[in-house]
């Protein structure tokens, strides 16, 4: 039964909040580059368009199906990424995967938001679907770049 009470309590209202509230849920029509992630644990999937100008997020759109935790971190991320560059979303990326495996700080704002998240670290299973869309926004980004130099 303590498992379930602290399942319960993962589930806080500030998460349950942030999963119902996603920033950038329309897809780009013409994006410089799309990426589609799936967490092969759950089944969750992120698939993330960005468009770049001068080496930063210029626009984004987010197509989420995930667990509220995975929503929430694609809503606070989301939230964060305009005007970010790739250096700030591999860094955010890394922090989040030491945050939740290694008991590590939040990440560095703007991505600071994703602190709401510490709870998960307990929940091995459920730390792919929280990383999917940095996971998936950083690929893109590289993505881009690589073909802008094309």
């Amino acid at each position: 039964m303590s498992g379930e009470t602290d399942l319960i309590k993962l589930y806080s209202g500030r998460i349950l909040a942030l999963a119902a509230d996603i920033p950038h849920l329309e897809r780009q029509a013409d994006p410089d580059a799309t990426v589609k992630k799936r967490s092969p644990l759950c089944g969750s999937t992120v698939t993330v368009d960005l468009s770049l100008r001068d080496g930063r997020i210029a626009a984004f759109g987010q197509d989420v199906k995930a667990c509220a935790l995975g929503q929430a971190s694609a809503s606070v991320v989301g939230g964060a990424l305009i005007g970010t560059t790739r250096a700030q979303v591999e860094a955010a990326r890394d922090q989040l995967s030491a945050m939740l495996k290694k008991d590590g700080p939040a990440p560095d704002a703007p991505f600071d938001g994703l602190e709401v998240l510490m709870p998960a670290r307990e929940y091995k299973n459920r730390h792919a679907s929280i990383m999917l869309v940095l996971d998936a926004t950083a690929e893109a980004f590289e993505k881009a770049e690589q073909a802008d130099c094309a």
